[in-house]
This record gives C-alpha cells, structure tokens and sequence, in this order.
C-alpha cells in the first residue's frame, strides 16, 4: 500500500531534501545540492518567492520505506499577473514505480482542482531561476548544481500518465579551443564606437554588489517576451544575490554599459562545481567549504548561467563585447570547457549567440503538462 504524507516539520523537510541522496546513492552523474540550503528554499522565513507563491511537499511510502517525493507550487503572480491558471509540480524525485508517481501527482492536481487551477506542468521551481525538466537525452553526463539529473523511466512514467510534452530544453557545450577571438574583436571596435558602449570586468565582488539589482531588472526585461517567464521581484533580487554572488569568481561576471553607465547587458559565468558537490555529498562542513573553494579557484569548466541584453540591443552585436572579455579571462585561468545551462529549444535569439563556437547539445529535458479540468478525483487519465 502506498501512503502519500505531507511534509510540514522541519524534520520533515529533511527527509524530504534527503531523499534522493538515498536514490541516487553512489550515482556517478547525479549532483547532490547542500542540504541546508535546499531547506531554505521550503523556509518562507527566508525564501521570498513566499510573497507570492505556495508550496506543499509530499512524502511516498511503501512498507513504511520512503519510495518517492514532489512538491506542488502555485506561483500567484503567473497565476494572476499572466492569467496562467496553472499547477507546477517539482523536486519530484520516485522509485521505478508508476503507481507511486500516480499518487504523489494525484495529491498535487487535488491542490490544483481546489485552487480552480486547469492544468498542471513539471517538474519546474518557483521561478526561472530554479531548476527545470526531467532529462530525456544525455542521462551519462554529469549534472550541475543548478539541474536536476533523474533516470530515464520518469519521463516514461509521465507519458504513460497521458502528459504531454510543454517545454523543451537543450544543454550544450564547447571546448574554450574552438573559440577564435578573431570572431568578435573586430566587431568590438565598430560596437563601441556605433553605440557607445563598453564592457566592464571585476575583480571583487563588493564591486558587483551596488550593480546586482540593475542586472536583474536587464535579466527581467531581456526574458518578458517569452511565454515562461515569470519576473524577479525586489526581495527575489536581494535573496539570489546572496545566494548566488559569493558562489561566483568576480572575473566570471561581465557588464556592458553605455555612455551614463546604464547596464544595457550582462552576462554571468561560474566554475563547475559538480565534482566538488559529489565530494561534499550535501555538507558543508567539515569539508565540503573546501572542496567549493578548491573548485573555485581551479575548476576548468565553466557554467554560462546568465546571460541578459535589453531588447533594443538585442541583434546589435553586443555579446561580442562580453566575448572579448571572457577570451581574456578565460586564457588567464587556463579554462577548457564551456557549458550552457538549459536554454529554451525555441529561443533562437540566445542558439545564435554561440553558433560561431560550434557548440555540442549533450543533454535535452523537457516539461510536461496536463489539463486536469474535468478529471474526477483520484483520475489522472479520462
């Protein structure tokens, strides 16, 4: 028999974040988060997305063993803002067992139902910052931090369960070799002088930090126009800059700024810290903080996380600005790999800014949805 708990104590959420640790025990591709900082993220004491969204976690047992997890959110402001009548389900983590994903996604349609919610998609965070999609192609790459890994039978749970596929995503990367600063160099020159603009480097955080919050109004502004965006609010600025900055090497973030020093775009890098995560394996102390810092300091790959241009600077040839500057950061640190972070298959604009790298997908996932209006209770499929 399979029981669905909710997950409500802190001790509970716990075991929640802790789950998959047992799941993917020894997984030479899965990329265990930090517990206490996955905790935060179900800590409306300190997770702002609070103000405007809700979340429940659930717990599946079997035999009184834990055999799966979810989480169902409604992000308010999509619902009401965008008119997106919509459940998301995520953190969504089971044993190869499609009864148990049945039950763990009844409980997350019953909340939708009885919020007059329409149709439910996953898995996906609260927002376009977290993360999203279950891996279709590419299950014998590593992970990173800001991914999920799953196995191969969750999408097949899904199908089977009459989902459809909502949103399809694409990992690629290329070797630092490929890039041929010839490529962009010239453009540079003809860009700053055309517009006026010019790209700025750091070498210390607390000089990044006044410029955080005009980053993430660029980022709010360069992504309005696609279907899935939802925008960063004030408290969320201030909550991923403390999330994320200290992760990141200064030299990794880049700003382009015009004439009176407004941000016009920005882009942000960071070192892959997955190896260093298997190491800590969800602990900070006592050794997990240096194998960060190792990481930090050493690492060769490099993460594309962000990358933002105000639309009216889209198309103009600005990114060959940051380009430039990454070439010379990137030689300097002796730097090997570069890897996107999942992109939209259907953003063209940002496929185009790396095509001249030749670039190689590695890895697809993809979100699911299902109009659950009509469906009785405890009834995925009619």
């Amino acid at each position: 028999m399979i029981r669905i708990v909710p997950v409500v104590t802190k001790k509970e959420i716990k075991t929640f974040v802790q789950f998959p640790f047992q799941l993917y025990q020894n997984h030479p591709y899965w990329v265990p988060p930090i517990v206490k900082n996955e905790m935060e993220t179900f800590d409306p004491t300190k997770n702002p997305v609070y103000e405007h969204a809700e979340s429940h976690l659930f717990l599946a047992y079997k035999e009184d063993k834990i055999v799966g997890r979810i989480a169902a959110i409604i992000n308010w402001q999509e619902v009401k803002e965008q008119q997106k009548s919509k459940i998301r389900f995520g953190w969504w983590d089971v044993i190869d067992d499609i009864e148990v994903t049945k039950k763990l996604i009844e409980k997350v349609i019953e909340i939708g139902k009885n919020n007059k919610l329409e149709h439910i998609e996953g898995p996906m965070g609260f927002s376009n910052l977290d993360k999203v999609g279950v891996v279709t192609e590419g299950f014998d790459e590593i992970g990173s931090m800001i991914t999920w890994y799953n196995y191969p039978y969750y999408a097949e749970h899904l199908e089977k369960l009459g989902f459809q596929i909502e949103k399809k995503y694409q990992e690629s990367k290329f070797s630092f070799s490929n890039v041929q600063p010839e490529t962009f160099e010239k453009a540079c020159t003809v860009i700053e002088k055309r517009y006026g603009l010019k790209a700025v480097s750091f070498k210390k955080n607390k000089d990044i930090l006044p410029k955080v919050n005009e980053m993430f109004e660029v980022f709010n502004q360069s992504y309005a126009s696609l279907a899935s965006f939802v925008a960063i609010t004030e408290r969320e600025k201030t909550y991923y800059k403390e999330k994320y900055i200290s992760f990141i090497n200064p030299e990794y973030i880049k700003f382009v700024l015009n004439e009176e020093g407004k941000m016009v775009a920005f882009s942000i890098v960071m070192p892959s810290f997955s190896k260093a995560l298997q190491k800590a394996n969800g602990n900070l102390f006592p050794f997990g903080f240096y194998q960060l810092l190792k990481a930090k300091k050493e690492s060769k790959d490099v993460l594309f996380y962000l990358i933002g241009i105000l639309p009216e600077f889209q198309n103009k040839g600005v990114t060959a600005l940051i380009f430039k500057e990454y070439y010379y950061t990137f030689t300097q640190k002796g730097i090997k790999n570069c890897i996107r972070t999942p992109e939209l298959e259907e953003n063209i604009a940002i496929q185009n800014i790396w095509k001249n790298f030749n670039p190689q997908v590695f890895r697809r996932r993809r979100t699911f949805s299902k109009n659950i209006v009509g469906l009785k209770e405890n009834q995925i499929s009619k």
